[in-house]
């Protein structure tokens, strides 16, 4: 770069942002923007006379108090602002900008010696040359700097400024003062204090500082990503309320012309919710954006010091900078705000013109819950109207719209109740079997899925097994499986030390008698039977799907093993309840793969499954499902502590069907729950089936969709999936 440009860039950068020339005595804000002195002394008069207390920074905002003193001059200086102005100095007035540093003459300096670190009058610069020790040293005139003296200029190392220590660099950092001193002030002044390398102590800082910079990158990854959601949020807010004005328009252009001014005050009522709703989300994107500025700000002041590379810099600003970081991360931050949906209902009665619904309700959320049916008996399903969110809730105005087709295109007769609390139960007897068409609208819009298949049967579950111990009872059970190749179903009969053999239809067919209490059965892909043994030195024992004993599989990298799994690749899936980790074994047990652990929690993971790249981890104490990427690195959580839609009470086992549907075991709340793999909640299954039994593990049979499900007491449920949940697809 030629040096006239690397001037001009550099005068750029030490331009006050208030005068706009180069910054004079530059004095630096907490929020880390710097200014003259004078300018901002001059910010805070101005402010005394308007009877503030504080001003803002005319960059980012961001407020401060005015000092006691009305003067900012304790604040701190700027390390690269300062050593800008004194290299500016020398373009803008040639040696008049340096005073020479060798002599007591005050000449003006008209050369450097990069060697001594000095500035030289001409007649010092004569003897320097003259003298044999300093002959050969690496100097430059003044008036014939380059781009590159330029920048060892600005970089050289920094001086002491204690009364005859002028000579001597700041090589050391003092802890105890949290200063940069030279030698003779670590001997002199910082006697018996704790003195370290600068390099040393500034590669310290620097480490935290590149820590703070990451979590200001991750939080401008937020606000950026909230500022994109508030605006997809205010346009499809101001798409919904114009397509809503547009369907009034056409209709009341098919009325007579006595209409008209029914039309107009449409417009206006249409024209004020914009205007509101326009307001609201501006007032929200501005609030994003200068929060959105102000770490963009203060991240690129701190890349700037990260960049530059310059101990004294780094050790001078690091506090101020994680003291901003800090400040701006843990700052309060405001709730999205979301509009209310807006639907236009014409009304075909002359005594009613038409309605303008406002409401919260997104048609696109809500759902249909349905439950088991049987013919001939009084059945019904619920719909649950949600917010854009997700959440429940109750609009007065909505209106909801149920019709029910039998097979053959006849309308059913249903009764709607309406909860008051967001819950619409449609009441219906159906008369004959097979598929339903149901159509459901609300508020005019179809049901996200409408119209749905409801499927009417006679009867589609049953149960098999009790509490015992002869053949095919159980004394307490602790996992099921079922094999892909042949739909055997195992069954770890805990209480009896053994696993159960049944056939698809639930026929028990033999037992395998065990040394130990088994806590977890699988199937290979071959039809192998593998089963983990409590308290049995972390022994995985092999069997043939017949029974008969193959061997044992030691790993030493288990503590406690309580769960385990196979994935479609044959590695196995354990969960360990001594270290809270899940771990990730080859197919032959003897290398750990990929270890995880829950970030910030204490519990206990209890059922794995793995799919598409994914890991899927009930955490019962935690009342969540936690997801992991391929290589264990946590993604997010599914569901939170509650009974209602999504909430879960202690999940245990968990299934995920053909559809790449997640089926998770919500034990406490006695009941089945359905989420897609990103964690939407799809349908729920409760009922007769769970009254005295919780749900605690579940196996599905791929080659005829059967799902079983068992819990703790000893006792089998044998469903049906296609009758289950074949009553709403996503």
């Amino acid at each position: 770069m030629d040096v006239q440009q690397l001037f001009k860039r550099l005068k750029k950068e030490a331009e006050c942002p208030l005068c706009l020339d180069t910054v004079k005595n530059p004095k630096t804000l907490p929020c880390l923007h710097s200014f003259c002195l004078e300018c901002l002394d001059k910010l805070a008069n101005f402010a005394r006379r308007q009877l503030q207390t504080t001003i803002k920074c005319p960059v980012c905002q961001t407020s401060f108090p005015i000092p006691d003193t009305d003067t900012f001059a304790n604040l701190p200086s700027s390390f690269h602002l300062n050593r800008l102005v004194d290299v500016l100095a020398l373009e803008e007035n040639g040696v008049q900008a340096q005073k020479c540093n060798t002599c007591h003459d005050n000449n003006p300096a008209t050369s450097y010696c990069f060697v001594c670190q000095t500035f030289m009058c001409a007649s010092c610069f004569q003897s320097h040359q003259r003298f044999k020790r300093t002959r050969g040293h690496r100097n430059v005139l003044i008036d014939k700097l380059q781009a590159q003296d330029v920048q060892e200029l600005i970089e050289r190392p920094a001086m002491c400024s204690q009364q005859f220590h002028e000579d001597q660099p700041l090589d050391f950092y003092c802890e105890d003062c949290k200063v940069l001193i030279c030698l003779k002030c670590s001997i002199v002044i910082h006697n018996r204090h704790r003195v370290t390398d600068t390099q040393k102590a500034a590669l310290e800082q620097k480490m935290q500082m590149t820590e703070a910079l990451a979590k200001l990158k991750a939080e401008i990854l937020l606000y950026e990503n909230e500022i994109k959601k508030q605006t997809e949020l205010k346009y499809k807010t101001m798409t919904d309320i114009m397509n809503a004005e547009k369907k009034m328009i056409a209709s009341v252009e098919e009325r007579i012309r006595d209409l008209r001014e029914h039309e107009k005050k449409m417009k206006q009522k249409f024209r004020e919710i914009y205007e509101a709703e326009q307001k609201q989300h501006e007032t929200r994107l501005e609030n994003l954006e200068l929060i959105t500025t102000q770490l963009k700000s203060c991240l690129e002041r701190g890349q700037g010091v990260l960049e530059r590379n310059i101990n004294a810099e780094i050790l001078q600003t690091n506090h101020t900078i994680l003291r901003r970081c800090d400040k701006l991360i843990n700052a309060r931050k405001s709730e999205r705000y979301k509009s209310p949906y807006l639907n236009y209902i014409v009304k075909n009665k002359f005594d009613i013109l038409d309605q303008i619904v406002v409401t919260k309700t997104d048609s696109s959320m809500c759902l249909a819950k349905f439950d088991d049916n049987e013919i001939g008996r009084e059945s019904n399903f619920v719909v649950v109207t949600r917010d854009s969110e997700g959440l429940k809730c109750y609009q007065p105005d909505d209106q909801i719209k149920v019709k029910i087709l039998t097979p053959e295109g006849v309308h059913l007769k249903t009764e709607l109740k309406d909860s008051k609390d967001g819950r619409y139960t449609v009441i219906y007897t159906p008369q004959c079997v097979n598929q339903h068409s149901v159509e459901i609208q609300v508020n005019g819009q179809p049901l996200t899925g409408s119209p749905f298949l409801l499927q009417i049967r006679q009867h589609h579950y049953y149960q098999f097994g009790s509490v015992g111990s002869g053949a095919g009872h159980f004394a307490g059970i602790s996992d099921i499986a079922v094999s892909d190749r042949t739909g055997t179903i195992a069954v770890a009969d805990t209480g009896n030390e053994r696993i159960q053999l049944f056939s698809s239809d639930g026929m028990f067919q033999m037992y395998v008698k065990l040394d130990g209490k088994p806590s977890s059965v699988a199937f290979t892909d071959c039809g192998d039977l593998l089963t983990l043994v409590s308290g049995n030195n972390n022994k995985l024992h092999l069997f043939s799907e017949e029974g008969k004993f193959i061997k044992h599989i030691n790993d030493m990298h288990l503590k406690k093993p309580h769960h385990l799994s196979i994935a479609s690749d044959g590695r196995l899936i354990i969960t360990d309840v001594a270290s809270n980790e899940v771990k990730v074994l080859s197919p032959d047990g003897s290398d750990q793969l990929v270890s995880m652990t829950a970030p910030n929690c204490d519990k206990y993971p209890q059922c794995a499954v793995y799919h598409q790249n994914k890991f899927y981890v009930s955490y019962p104490g935690a009342n969540c499902i936690k997801v992991f990427g391929k290589t264990g690195v946590y993604i997010n959580d599914i569901g939170c502590r509650g009974s209602s839609d999504g909430q879960v009470n202690y999940p245990v086992g968990l299934v995920i069907d053909k559809c790449n549907q997640l089926i998770v075991c919500d034990a406490m709340n006695r009941r089945l729950q359905l989420f897609t793999l990103s964690g939407k909640f799809l349908r729920e299954l409760q009922g007769e089936y769970f009254n005295n039994n919780k749900p605690w593990y579940a196996a599905l049979n791929n080659n005829n969709g059967n799902l079983i499900v068992a819990g703790l007491s000893g006792s089998y449920i044998f469903l049906n999936s296609s009758g289950v949940f074949d009553k709403k697809r996503d």
